[in-house]
């Protein structure tokens, strides 16, 4: 009689190995039939669309289920060459953006010196944003500097984020350099 010396690693190894082995050959598990009948799991009469992850620059595929204008379910396209199905956490959460009861609808506006946030409407925010950027832009732009034309302003600065997808992000970076803007930084990792 052999004496087998195993320690609990071995022995979980080696009974998962064992019940495996008899799944596939004494009950007849077929792993292709599993997966296929996995589809049956999803959102029955969804649509799904094809989108690409909007937290940074790599580009991960993401099919976006929605049932009735609503985002029921997503998932990572196993489809796309570059993330072959697989998301980070990020992009798992993905859906969170558009169903979350934290999601902010309306514009709010906290006063100089204030502690509390009020709402206010789009007209009047967009209005006093671009009313504030004018003004500030005006009281700072250096057209030239030691005789060489700069056109710049060192007064207004710009923190893109992971939020931002691609298209938001080259049009801030248009919008920041056309005013002058020389502090200008896009951090895809935050």
């Amino acid at each position: 009689m052999v004496e087998m010396n195993l320690n609990r690693r071995q022995f979980l190894k080696l009974s998962g190995a064992t019940a495996a082995t008899l799944a596939v050959v004494e009950l007849g598990f077929n792993e292709k039939k599993a997966y296929a009948k996995t589809k049956e799991f999803k959102i029955a009469k969804a649509t799904v669309t094809p989108t690409i992850c909007c937290y940074c620059g790599v580009g991960c595929g993401i099919l976006v289920h929605t049932k009735d204008n609503t985002v029921v379910y997503t998932e990572g396209d196993p489809d796309n060459p570059i993330n072959e199905g697989k998301l980070c956490s990020k992009g798992t959460t993905l859906r969170q953006l558009y169903t979350s009861e934290k999601r902010l609808t309306k514009p709010l506006y906290r006063a100089p010196g204030s502690n509390k946030w009020e709402e206010k409407d789009w007209e009047w925010m967009l209005d006093t944003i671009a009313k504030r950027t004018k003004e500030t832009r005006d009281k700072s732009f250096v057209e030239v500097e030691n005789g060489i034309t700069v056109n710049k302003t060192e007064r207004i600065a710009s923190l893109g984020g992971a939020a931002l997808d691609n298209e938001e992000t080259y049009l801030l970076a248009k919008l920041m350099r056309g005013l002058g803007v020389t502090y200008l930084e896009h951090q895809a990792r935050i």
